[in-house]
């Protein structure tokens, strides 16, 4: 019975291993496209957003908009791709860190005392996301996951065989 369960374990553990990559490939081509258009959206709004970042109290905020923009819409574009996905996650981290910071401090310190609202607020699902990617990188599918198959330190190699 023991050595059943046991694998039986093994069996759905290799199963769901096996669904790592597809599930984060999924989650990097949907928000991707999500951090991509918002991106866009800024860059076709430029004035409107440099008014709402000066109603914030931002330094410099025509420029911040601009960095801003440019970050969402080629970290999205770089997410979906899978290149330099972790690389590109902690600017997106920040970013949204400091979203919450200066656009919507009161989820953020609601962090403990009202979780809910931390997270239906707007930056949450895209710190989310940003931060997965992070921690658990961007999955086989990835181009970034070519390159470290094609671009393995040969010292690497010959220690793991021996």
């Amino acid at each position: 019975m023991k050595t059943q369960l046991i694998g039986c374990y093994r069996s759905f553990k290799t199963a769901t291993s096996n669904l790592q990559s597809s599930f984060l490939l999924a989650i990097r081509l949907y928000w991707g496209f999500q951090f991509m258009q918002i991106g866009w959206g800024k860059l076709h709004n430029i004035s409107g957003v440099t008014h709402y970042f000066t109603q914030l109290g931002l330094p410099f905020p025509h420029l911040t908009v601009i960095f801003i923009s440019l970050l969402e819409f080629v970290g999205g574009i770089l997410l979906m791709l899978g290149l330099g996905s972790r690389l590109i996650a902690v600017p997106l981290t920040i970013d949204m860190i400091i979203a919450y910071i200066v656009g919507d401090r009161k989820a953020l310190l609601a962090f403990f005392s009202d979780p809910g609202t931390f997270y239906v607020a707007d930056p949450f699902t895209f710190l989310f996301i940003s931060l997965l990617i992070l921690i658990f990188g961007p999955g086989r599918f990835a181009i970034d996951s070519l390159f470290e198959k094609y671009w393995k330190d040969p010292e690497q190699s010959n220690h793991s065989a021996g």
